[in-house]
């Protein structure tokens, strides 16, 4: 029986088996913030110290995301991947083993979380361009929409798995466990083939493949779009964990509500992800992106004025749902737009100003939040996300009316 469209990736033998392991990976990488932030307050009992940890992990992928870029065009996608999963591995074990011997100290966690962050800022953008390697353009769209929705599943399973764990048996076997869980994406890994990178290392020097790559994202009208859609989702929607908590706070709920609200998240933003590829066949039409960006925008500003859990929690899941599909679809644009040889590069420009810019944001959201209230956070970011979009548009417009 033919899968659902949606689901069409996974039909595909090589997909399917790199799917399996990085379902284990992203659970992993939710595993080890849940643990390391425990750790951390176990330690210091500091917000601010703890914050700082997220600024240390997220930065690299602002500072080096550009540069992995041309590392993933270079050499060949599979084995950066078993590198970054193998050495997240060791980070995780060596914590572990520090906190089992009593030796762990705040400056540690922070160096691992360093380290951890490099690794992510490699693994990201090779990450995103590996995917069209394995199922092709036909199907891109399906099998980025099953990866959005695998890691929005982690991004529950993950926190909850790492509670749970702490809770029943301590940090050291939460470390430890995914410490050794990482070993099996690592194995999966094994078992698809390496493929030749379609650019080859050569003499030209780093900086001039870096403007190359955004010397083609400025002169490409589609690709400038993409990317200016993706700079809004991020900085105005994508901050739900400064949001969610605060909301909470707003609804009178105590942590069981926080919950059911993330809950209702997650479940917009999964759905999205498998909807993907039965919304889209190939290549997202623009108009689209943009109107899922304006009603989650939208529904930032309904948010504002919500006093009552089960309307908040409807509208969390239409935006979660419309969020991730924007993010979801112009990742799948800018790797049909882009050609091989660039595409690592393109992917890394995806990279920074997805995750690159989320200190940025969270620090904006945070000090809105701080001096006016969570209320007026929504009411600003989607009115700011509304207005950047309609800018937005208006030039796109104005260009192809000129052309």
């Amino acid at each position: 029986m033919p899968l659902p469209a949606g689901l069409r990736a996974l039909a595909i033998r090589d997909f399917r088996v790199y799917f399996a392991g990085t379902i284990v990976s992203q659970i992993c990488n939710w595993m080890q913030t849940v643990t390391q932030s425990w750790l951390v307050l176990e330690l210091t009992d500091s917000p601010f110290l703890l914050g700082l940890i997220a600024t240390l992990q997220f930065g690299p992928i602002l500072l080096f995301s550009i540069f992995a870029g041309i590392v993933a065009d270079r050499l060949t996608k599979r084995n950066i991947l078993m590198l970054t999963q193998a050495v997240q591995s060791a980070l995780a074990l060596t914590l572990g083993l520090l906190v089992w011997g009593g030796h762990a100290r705040y400056w540690t966690v922070a160096v691992m979380a360093v380290m951890w962050g490099v690794m992510s800022a490699l693994d990201q953008p090779t990450r995103q361009s590996f995917i069209i390697e394995l199922v092709g353009r036909q199907h891109l769209a399906s099998a980025v929409g099953v990866n959005s929705a695998s890691f929005n599943s982690a991004r529950i399973v993950g926190p909850a798995v790492a509670g749970i764990l702490i809770a029943r048996v301590g940090l050291f076997a939460a470390f430890m466990i995914n410490a050794v869980a990482f070993l099996v994406s690592i194995g999966a890994l094994t078992r698809v083939p390496a493929r030749p990178p379609a650019s080859r290392a050569g003499t030209t020097p780093v900086l001039e493949e870096i403007a190359e790559g955004v010397a083609y994202a400025a002169r490409t009208p589609g690709v400038r779009f993409i990317l200016g859609l993706q700079i809004i989702v991020s900085f105005c929607v994508f901050n739900f964990s400064v949001y969610v908590p605060l909301l909470a706070r707003v609804l009178g709920l105590g942590s069981e509500g926080f919950g059911f609200l993330m809950a209702s998240l997650g479940l917009g933003a999964v759905t999205a992800g498998l909807s993907l590829g039965a919304i889209v066949s190939r290549d997202p039409p623009p108009e689209l992106i943009a109107m899922a960006l304006g009603v989650a925008c939208a529904g930032l500003l309904g948010l504002a004025v919500m006093r009552s859990f089960w309307p908040a929690a409807l509208v969390l899941g239409a935006v979660g749902l419309t969020g991730t599909l924007v993010v979801a679809c112009c990742n799948t644009s800018l790797q049909l737009a882009t050609p091989d040889r660039l595409r690592g590069r393109i992917m890394s420009l995806y990279t920074l100003v997805s995750g690159g810019i989320f200190p940025l944001s969270a620090f904006f959201v945070g000090s809105v939040s701080q001096a006016g209230g969570v209320s007026r956070a929504f009411a600003v970011s989607g009115t700011l996300g509304l207005a950047a979009l309609a800018v937005l548009v208006a030039l796109r417009r104005r260009r192809r009316s000129m052309n």
